[in-house]
């Protein structure tokens, strides 16, 4: 089981100051879940059990899973969703979808219905009030998927005065929102790069270029998984991989993730995020 390569998890503690915040939504706890790869070998139970007793730990207002919970055969979301039903916050659950979610033609409705038994919101280019009327929440499409066209009408209409948070898988649709009000982004979809190398950053960042200088042939050999020949069809911004990131105006935050593809993790640990708003200045 790849998981057991992954480390131990991390709960990472963020603030984001976000500008014209109400004050009664200062303080505003979110836990952020994602890329779960739920499939009997890429998430251990015990690390899923130990990512939701986390979250429930941080008593969160409200908690958000931003995609990716299965990876191909979307019937695997049966079994996550008894443990997902154990999650807790003062004003519910949302969720968008990630590329996995959509393998097959019938995997998001799959994966959808799922996960609303369990009692959790999934927002397709849908926007949310969770929270009232002072903090929206977008849910976008995959980027990947034709539809997240049809998202960009969804944060572009949003009134400009108010504060609003998005939830969208793949951190390389910031470059696309950045024209429009975003103060805070949620994704996931890297792993964080899974390898980590010390002053150098994401493994995957580094192998493109040195990938280019072995012969194709040789190069053809090489296991993708170990040195991701695919990394920018992952991401094309591999400088936010993980953590925050100032997007022109706007924020985003790039979770790590629970699931783990071979080889593993090494100074990239799994990961809870619990964030906290407050307001700006």
């Amino acid at each position: 089981m790849y998981s057991r390569l992954g480390g131990s998890l991390r709960v990472e503690q963020v603030t984001v100051p976000v500008r014209g915040l109400s004050p009664d939504l200062a303080g505003l706890r979110l836990v952020q879940l994602s890329d779960f790869h739920f499939d009997g070998l890429r998430l251990s139970e015990q690390l899923l059990g130990e990512a939701i007793q986390a979250s429930n730990a941080a008593e969160p207002d409200l908690v958000l899973l931003t995609g990716d919970y299965i990876t191909d055969e979307p019937e695997p979301i049966f079994g996550l969703i008894e443990p997902l039903k154990t999650l807790q916050s003062r004003a519910g659950i949302l969720a968008v979808l990630g590329n996995h979610d959509l393998v097959y033609d019938h995997s998001r409705t799959t994966v959808t219905q799922a996960l609303e038994k369990a009692g959790v919101q999934v927002l397709w280019n849908q926007v949310a009030y969770p929270l009232g009327g002072g903090l929206p929440v977008a849910g976008l499409a995959d980027f990947w998927s034709p539809a997240f066209r049809e998202a960009l009408p969804v944060v572009q209409h949003l009134p400009p005065e108010v504060p609003r948070l998005v939830l969208s898988h793949n951190p390389d649709s910031a470059a696309v929102l950045r024209r429009w009000r975003v103060d805070l982004q949620v994704s996931g979809h890297t792993h964080g790069g899974q390898v980590v190398v010390p002053g150098l950053g994401p493994l995957p960042a580094r192998t493109k270029d040195w990938l280019k200088q072995i012969p194709r042939g040789i190069r053809r050999r090489i296991p993708s998984p170990l040195f991701n020949q695919n990394c920018d069809h992952v991401t094309h911004h591999w400088e936010w991989a993980s953590g925050l990131h100032a997007v022109g105006d706007n924020w985003l935050y790039v979770n790590r993730g629970l699931g783990t593809y071979f080889p593993g993790r090494l100074f990239c640990p799994p990961e809870v995020t619990v964030i906290t708003l407050r307001p700006a200045g």
